[in-house]
């Protein structure tokens, strides 16, 4: 039995749930970060809330245990592998393999934890960004400037949704209960989570549980949007500023092959070559030897030679 399905060469628009991307030359970058820019009470809530959250680290020093450290670095793998990576990004954005419903949705319950929006929010954000990779209509593109992309895109939610049409793609999840259920009740999550390690480990666990834990994982994230385009190497034409980056792909478990991601959106691995490092796609592997993830995609030769330089 083979281990993994290979892609036949179809157009993107038959594998992957994200649209096609718009046709247009990429811009040029530019600097427009506080220009026309309208802002609502969520987007001030946002500001407060991710100022509140790194305040929080600045405790970090001195509420220092091992037990807290390991607790926080436990969160990271669950929330950033388990949860990000894995669920979010492979299994609902681009539905790379499939999961057991049970699985999928305890999986989608620990990238909630990981308070980057909820998994409706985060999917259709990702998927608009590769419809409109680099071009005006993406969320987060560099050409506004490296922490626009990085962050600042983020407190103008208002403005950015206006541009691809607010979860107007993820008519697939907007079926399921359990992730209008999310949507809803969103915050009161990571509430009952920083009470859970309030109660377990007193303000240690907090600061480094909560605080600690989530700007971690929060910047990082965050790198593959700004870092992932504009330093490192392009190893496929895909008409867009996505770069392999390894440092990236070593601290977000394999996020970093982002030029790879790009060229093969459906892919559920991302380290296409021996050495490039995919955590990622190693627990997906784990678990399609346990049968319970099936169904996994990957580029097919003649996919990789029609977006290969030399082509």
């Amino acid at each position: 039995m083979a281990l993994v399905t290979v892609v036949s060469p179809l157009p993107k628009s038959k594998i992957s749930p994200v649209m096609p991307r718009e046709a247009g030359v990429v811009g040029e970058r530019k600097r427009t970060l506080f220009r026309r820019r309208e802002r609502n009470r969520l987007d001030i809530g946002t500001t407060c809330v991710v100022f509140a959250v790194h305040y929080l680290c600045l405790f970090a020093p001195f509420q220092f245990n091992w037990s807290a450290f390991w607790v926080a670095f436990a969160l990271y793998v669950i929330t950033g592998l388990l949860g990000i990576t894995l669920c979010f990004h492979r299994n609902l954005a681009h539905k790379s393999f499939k999961l057991p419903k049970w699985l999928e949705y305890s999986f989608a319950y620990c990238g909630l934890q990981a308070f980057q929006g909820s998994p409706m929010d985060w999917v259709s954000v990702h998927r608009a960004h590769h419809q409109f990779g680099d071009s005006e209509r993406d969320p987060h593109s560099p050409i506004e400037g490296f922490w626009y992309s990085h962050m600042i895109w983020l407190l103008y939610r208002k403005s950015i949704t206006k541009r691809f049409g607010e979860n107007n793609n993820v008519g697939d999840m907007k079926k399921q209960p359990f992730y209008r259920f999310m949507q809803r009740t969103y915050n009161l999550h990571a509430i009952a989570l920083g009470v859970l390690l309030y109660a377990l480990g007193g303000f240690p666990f907090l600061v480094w549980g909560m605080g600690v834990r989530i700007v971690w994982l929060w910047h990082i994230t965050w790198m593959v949007n700004s870092v992932c385009h504009i330093w490192g190497k392009q190893a496929w034409k895909t008409g867009d500023l996505s770069r392999n980056n390894w440092l990236v792909a070593v601290l977000a478990f394999g996020e970093g092959w982002h030029n790879n991601h790009h060229a093969f959106e459906y892919s559920a691995r991302h380290g296409l070559e021996w050495w490039q490092l995919d955590l990622t796609w190693f627990v997906v592997r784990l678990l399609q030897a346990a049968g319970l993830a099936t169904e996994l995609k990957l580029p097919s030769e003649m996919q990789k030679q029609k977006m290969a330089f030399n082509h």
